[in-house]
């Protein structure tokens, strides 16, 4: 039961339990990695979560989400998956990029080894997309799978400010790398659009940095040739 805190009040075991949230950031980006992020905090220290001023990344201004994940970080562990295009690619060809997500967040489980994990489910399924988590963990928590998890759940709201930050923090290493702004990374960002038909070549394989397989990409820039090593900055 999900009480108005965002947490349940019986958490399970006693104060050194472990408690964790996690969250992504990135799945609907065209240029970059997917960052899947956890936070994690013994159960005794839920309380202080709230007081981080985590809650959903995207209530949150970019400077607001940098305070606050130094506030995390000196409160709990934060520990983060980040999934290149060329894997999301690999994942959305066979219809699985659910899975990807799923085996991200079991692997963040598996490390941290909570005993209660708290998920914002990407399936339509929320329960499901709990079971299978807990599938590939090995069983090794109870975990809670919900939608809008960042929005009601703080300790989820704290993994969703963490993965944005390193997300962000990904996309401007992106920018540095490649020498000038590529706006947010996401298709409805006119400034990546138009950074991205500014420097994709017709005649060179599409930069490792771009998800070729965004319809976004042929309806921007049109069939070319595969991806190559060069431009990714995870």
């Amino acid at each position: 039961m999900i009480t108005a805190s965002g947490l349940d009040a019986s958490v399970p075991g006693g104060t050194d339990d472990v408690v964790i949230g996690i969250d992504e950031a990135g799945r609907g980006s065209w240029l970059g990695p997917l960052v899947v992020a956890a936070f994690a905090v013994p159960a005794a220290r839920l309380p202080e979560v709230t007081g981080t001023g985590a809650r959903d990344s995207k209530q949150l201004s970019p400077a607001a989400r940098e305070a606050v994940y130094g506030r995390l970080e000196r409160l709990g562990t934060c520990r983060s998956v980040s999934l290149g295009p060329r894997e999301i690619d690999r994942s959305v060809a066979r219809g699985e990029l659910n899975l990807l997500e799923a085996r991200a967040f079991a692997r963040l489980a598996r490390d941290l080894s909570p005993r209660v994990a708290y998920l914002d489910a990407c399936d339509t399924d929320a329960a499901r997309f709990g079971r299978t988590v807990e599938a590939l963990a090995g069983g090794r928590a109870e975990f809670i799978a919900r939608h809008k998890a960042d929005r009601d759940v703080p300790l989820v709201g704290a993994a969703s400010v963490v993965a944005k930050v390193l997300r962000d923090r990904a996309i401007a290493r992106l920018a540095a790398r490649l020498g000038e702004p590529v706006g947010s990374g996401y298709p409805s960002d006119a400034r990546t659009i138009e950074f991205v038909r500014r420097t994709v070549r017709p005649d060179r394989p599409l930069p490792t940095w771009l998800r070729s397989s965004w319809t976004t990409t042929k309806r921007v820039i049109g069939a070319r040739p595969g991806p190559t090593l060069d431009g990714f900055v995870a």
